[in-house]
């Protein structure tokens, strides 16, 4: 008997392990199934976009001339048109990638026409009997021919178990490159395996503690990996890049870039090590990379960086809303080393969170942010304002010749809170040359289509703004 033998039902092949059959071994030596990882000294670079390079350093045994080599515990998602292999005197003449892995749904799969030995317990007595039988399918069931007889395995909960003679050579218990080379000689040979694999990436989080009263904040930031690439990298070199490096995609469209958060991008160089046009974040120490698994490592600790809590509306097109619509609660900061956090953030989520009158910390809203410079603005919004409202009106619009309107807008702002605020209200929309004619609080043109004023809104009142465009349609 070459094997464990594994629990079965009419429709599907139970086994909670299937234990390591005998395999023919290659002269390199192929790693035990269910042993430990045949990885070398493992180096990880992970981009924000899901992607990685990995690089494994492995001391291969090798013969004068042709030797196949395998590779276990590679990435289940490696894409093997990037593998190379470096070492001194080989050159690699052909490589595969065999990622139908083991499992019993598999082993009775390729065990189709073959024969097997079937196990019967007598759940009474405890006796069992063997007889041998020919697999003939595995489709959603299993069916076999016993001496003259066909027979379908059923679900009736009588212990059956099955023996198989060998596990089929495509099978692997974990995905494993092989590779052909010829060597200059023979020995042992220090080589370096790399290759990209996606699956495996990092996104930045942060925790931002507000205090209004002091009008300032805590940040703590993380680096969050995550790993669904099939394989565990143990002991890994770990370097996170943070980036958008291009992954055959071609640029980005001006819709899919930015979050919106960064009020004015900054100007200032932070002190992290750089790669071309990315910035470096090595972990300090090596760390295990489980599959299936989230790990965060804390790169961020600021305490007390000036913020402040705001309010913005932005009115899309000229044109009225039926109510007053809730205005965005935001929360204003800076990254920049002096006055700020002091740091570049990479790409991801913030979570704001304040006391309550209790002095318990409280989630009250998160956002995302694009990879933003030291010595950003930003305008983080976390969420709709409860006693804040805009309800933007047009009063008049007049024709004022062939192809110009006159538009006369209100803008009522309306603060139920104890406190006087000031609201950012924007108009976008502006289309052709508009210009303002007149306006009851003085505003800036920061753009092509778009209009700002801070209107300050005294507490527990309403204010208008009202402004009058003359635009070209």
């Amino acid at each position: 008997m070459l094997g464990e033998t594994c629990p079965m039902t009419a429709l599907r092949l139970f086994a909670p392990l299937l234990c390591a059959l005998p395999v023919a071994v290659l002269a390199q030596g192929a790693a035990d199934p269910t042993g430990a990882s045949a990885q070398g000294d493992v180096a990880v670079t992970i981009y924000n976009n899901g992607q990685s390079l990995v690089q494994d350093e492995r001391q291969l045994t090798m013969t004068p001339g042709r030797n196949r080599i395998e590779f276990p515990d590679v990435s289940a998602r490696i894409r093997p048109e990037t593998v190379t292999l470096s070492g001194p005197g080989i050159a690699i003449v052909e490589q595969n990638f065999d990622y139908d892995l083991l499992s019993p749904d598999k082993l009775m799969d390729k065990a189709v026409g073959q024969e097997v030995t079937l196990v019967r317990t007598n759940p009474a007595t405890g006796a069992e009997t063997r007889e041998r039988a020919k697999i003939l399918a595995a489709n959603g069931g299993i069916v076999l021919q016993i001496g003259a007889r066909i027979e379908v395995l059923r679900d009736d909960g009588l212990p059956v178990r099955v023996i198989f003679d060998r596990v089929p050579p495509n099978l692997r218990a974990k995905p494993t490159l092989s590779v052909t080379v010829d060597a200059a000689r023979g020995g042992a040979v220090p080589t370096r395996l790399s290759y990209l694999t996606p699956n495996l990436g990092w996104t930045g989080d942060y925790v931002a503690l507000f205090d209004a009263a002091k009008g300032a904040m805590d940040m703590q930031g993380w680096v969050t990996l995550t790993n669904n690439s099939g394989t565990t990298f143990s002991n890994a070199r770990t370097i996170l890049v943070a980036g958008n490096p291009a992954n055959g995609g071609g640029r980005r469209n001006w819709w899919q870039s930015g979050s919106g958060a960064i009020d004015q991008a900054g100007t200032e160089s932070g002190p992290r090590e750089r790669l071309g046009d990315y910035y470096l974040y090595p972990l300090e120490r090596r760390t295990t990379i489980a599959n299936a698994q989230q790990k965060q490592v804390s790169f961020l600790d600021v305490k007390g960086a000036p913020a402040r809590a705001t309010y913005e509306y932005l009115n899309p097109w000229m044109g009225s809303s039926a109510e007053p619509l809730s205005a965005s609660s935001v929360l204003k900061f800076s990254t920049s080393k002096q006055g700020g956090l002091g740091d570049q953030l990479p790409a991801g989520t913030i979570r704001v969170y304040m006391r309550d009158a209790r002095g318990d910390p409280q989630f009250i809203g998160e956002n995302s942010i694009d990879h933003t410079p030291m010595g950003s603005s930003m305008a983080l919004r976390t969420g709709e304002a409860f006693d804040v409202k805009v309800r933007p009106t047009v009063e008049q619009r007049t024709r004022k010749g062939a192809s110009r309107w006159e538009t006369r807008m209100r803008y009522t702002l309306i603060n139920a809170r104890p406190e006087a605020i000031t609201v950012d209200l924007a108009q976008d929309g502006l289309w052709g040359d508009t210009r303002v004619t007149a306006q009851s609080v003085e505003g800036r043109r920061v753009s092509a289509d778009r209009m700002e004023w801070s209107v300050p809104v005294p507490a527990n009142g309403a204010v208008d703004l009202t402004v009058t465009f003359d635009s070209r349609y």
